[in-house]
């Protein structure tokens, strides 16, 4: 019925007068819409496993029991996961984020792990069906890169990916290293929303200092060659973004204040949740004595988060963007959720 009520509404000819409350109903659709689409496939699957159970018993196949047993596990951990959706109630947690790296101390290591890592959520996100938009991204002297920044678009991105802002560590046998020496590497992850113009954040002029620089990843002549990159330092707070996606300055500084309101937003949520958070004495703070998880490749196999001590002992797999456990366990630890295995 909500469905329904909102589908007038958006064939209404006066629809887009109230812009705003247009992309608001828009959002809401495309949530419902969503849901309902998951609810069928789940409920299909379901009707398939119970089909293939009841003919395993006819012909008494163990062969098609395993297959049953395989889909309802599958269909588990689906389940599972979008019951921790439907918590996702924070005030941002259906909103578009940016996800910024940062390579830490080491580098060509920091940086390669960095170059890594951004590998690694645009692969989570691609299976997810979320658009990435890339802002803005500084490439290593040698290898890998310095920084990056990249905006992930789909439902809920925000609210799953809040979770991996922190310090992620990597233990390998270095491929800069002649020796074949294991190397310690670190690199920054940090998440915040896409918030809207609605969303009042107060930002004074006099508390900015505005640098343009020449961009210096791809982009083209034009980028290469021209002052166009622009980087906003929010002097009280000390944040810094920065943007050489466009090739116009002025669309360049229009995107990075959009981040820059994004970034106060964040923290402001993150200021309320700390104030509420009964269990904040254990939240460490992000740096690089903090890290959240470890990938070790050398001298055996493991990923772990350190915060919920969920392990993965197959790193490749992790690396190619299987993350939606970790983020599962990460979430539920956040919202006080009690899960099973």
């Amino acid at each position: 019925m909500q469905l329904t009520d909102l589908n007038a509404k958006l064939e209404k000819p006066d629809f887009w007068k109230n812009q705003a409350e247009a992309q608001e109903l828009m959002r809401n659709r495309t949530k419902i819409e969503t849901s309902l689409n998951r609810y069928n496939e789940i409920n299909e699957e379901f009707s398939d496993a119970i089909a293939l159970v009841e003919l395993a018993e006819e012909e008494d196949d163990n062969a098609t029991y395993e297959e049953a047993e395989s889909l309802l596990s599958s269909l588990k951990k689906v389940v599972k996961t979008l019951e921790l959706e439907s918590l996702l109630s924070g005030e941002a947690d259906t909103n578009n984020c940016y996800l910024e790296v940062h390579a830490g101390a080491g580098g060509t290591e920091a940086q390669d792990w960095a170059e890594m890592l951004v590998r690694m959520y645009s692969r989570w996100a691609d299976s997810h069906q979320y658009a990435l938009e890339w802002v803005e991204e500084s490439p290593g002297e040698e290898a890998g890169i310095k920084s990056a920044t990249i905006c992930i678009k789909g439902l809920n991105a925000y609210g799953w990916l809040k979770t991996e802002s922190g310090v992620h560590r990597l233990v390998r046998i270095s491929p800069f290293d002649s020796s074949s020496r294991r190397h310690t590497s670190f690199a920054s992850i940090w998440v915040y929303p896409v918030v809207d113009d609605e969303v009042e954040v107060d930002i004074q002029e006099k508390d900015l200092r505005i640098d343009t620089y020449r961009a210096s990843g791809a982009g083209g002549q034009h980028v290469n060659r021209t002052d166009s990159a622009v980087r906003i330092t929010h002097i009280p707070t000390g944040i810094v973004v920065q943007c050489q996606a466009e090739r116009s300055q002025h669309r360049n500084r229009s995107a990075a204040m959009s981040m820059l309101r994004a970034r106060l937003y964040e923290k402001e949520l993150q200021r309320r949740e700390d104030e509420l958070n009964a269990l904040n004495e254990q939240k460490a703070e992000i740096g690089w004595g903090h890290q959240i998880r470890s990938y070790v490749l050398q001298p055996y196999q493991l990923v772990k988060d350190l915060r919920t001590n969920y392990e993965h002992t197959n790193p490749q797999v992790v690396l190619d963007g299987d993350l939606d456990e970790f983020m599962a366990a990460a979430l539920s630890q956040r919202i006080g959720v009690i899960t099973s295995n």
